[in-house]
């Protein structure tokens, strides 16, 4: 990019000037040199004075820095303007009209070495062509030098503050990671202690059903243990896990407890981030049942290549919302950081919160290359 930056700048106006206003290849010579001075303003900015001294606070230190570069350049281009300007008028081959020079003095049109543009001819007597004045093109050079000073400082910040931007999101990803990792050291202790009691009864009962728990049990602690660690998972695992966790927590609610579940049978088996839906569904387990009044949990999931939807709507227990908001982990801002990190732009979720019921509406846009 800097490249091509420079070439259609700098080195293209030069060469199609050369064409244009002169025959002579040193003119070519002084515009490729003039650029090799301008890149030479902007690389010291770009890769030694702005990230040494101007991001280090030295800002005055900086300033003088530049202005001795600038001032070292515009003299090197003084220098090489005078050199050009004294060659011996022998040495310029041809007009811009393609006549040669004349044989003798006072003949013919009067050539004269133009050092700002070139040679050109003059009629005697007449003030066409006239040079520009002599200060010009110093002041010319001067303001395309700061234009540059300013351009590489602007550079440098906005690539700064992208590279501060991507350090951002990864020490974001970072500890929602970590987060995750809590949130299944979370669900272990707690629900593993409970589901065990529960099966160990359920035993006592029913030896089959007893059973049945254990191998569901131990899918689960599997899936987290192990899947989750292998990023992103097909929706059939996460699904999976979610009917082996509602399963299990079957054996903890009473009779009184309403509970629809609806999964899809056929759908495409897209990638998604683990344990996604799990902080609602938990919570709606956790908090929005009542043991002594009736309630209910009602979890809906829709999947198309492009759209994930799933709902969860549960009976409002006491102080709902705001347990869900000062769980850690697992609180309501969170997942939201969690859904903004893995879907920018791409997620919409709601909560619905009233006296009777609680309601999570989450959607989730899908990009193409992650479909199964």
């Amino acid at each position: 990019m800097h490249i091509f930056v420079w070439i259609f700048l700098f080195v293209l106006p030069s060469y199609f000037l050369y064409l244009e206003s002169s025959d002579d290849r040193n003119f070519l010579l002084i515009g490729m040199i003039q650029t090799i001075l301008f890149g030479f303003i902007f690389y010291m900015n770009y890769f030694l004075l702005i990230p040494y001294l101007f991001f280090r606070k030295k800002r005055i230190v900086y300033f003088l820095s530049s202005a001795i570069i600038v001032l070292i350049s515009i003299l090197g281009m003084e220098l090489m303007m005078s050199s050009y300007h004294r060659r011996p008028m022998g040495e310029i081959r041809k007009t811009e009209t393609g006549v040669p020079p004349p044989g003798q003095p006072g003949q013919g049109p009067r050539i004269e070495p133009d050092r700002y543009r070139g040679p050109r001819m003059i009629e005697r007597g007449s003030d066409r062509g006239k040079r520009p004045l002599k200060g010009w093109p110093v002041y010319n050079f001067l303001l395309t030098s700061v234009i540059l000073t300013g351009f590489s400082v602007g550079l440098r910040y906005s690539e700064k503050f992208a590279q501060q931007e991507r350090l951002n999101k990864e020490v974001e990803k970072a500890r929602l990671n970590s987060e995750l990792a809590f949130l299944k050291n979370q669900i272990n202790p707690h629900f593993f202690f409970n589901t065990l009691n529960n099966i160990y009864s359920l035993v006592q009962i029913n030896l089959k059903d007893g059973q049945k728990a254990i191998l569901q049990l131990s899918k689960l602690m599997r899936y987290l243990l192990y899947e989750t660690e292998k990023g992103n998972i097909r929706i059939s695992q996460e699904i999976e896990f979610m009917n082996n966790y509602i399963e299990l927590m079957k054996l903890r609610i009473s009779k009184s407890v309403s509970l629809k579940i609806n999964f899809p049978e056929d759908y495409p088996d897209v990638f998604i981030p683990p344990l996604i839906f799990l902080p609602f569904i938990e919570n709606a387990f956790k908090h929005g049942i009542s043991y002594k009044n009736p309630s209910f949990i009602d979890i809906d999931l829709e999947i198309s290549r492009q759209e994930i939807k799933f709902r969860c709507l549960n009976s409002q227990g006491k102080g709902t919302e705001e347990i869900f908001r000062s769980e850690p982990g697992i609180g309501l801002e969170n997942v939201k950081k969690r859904l903004a990190l893995l879907y920018p732009m791409k997620h919409d979720l709601k909560l619905n919160s009233s006296a009777e019921s609680f309601e999570v509406l989450l959607s989730i846009t899908l990009d193409e290359n992650i479909t199964g």
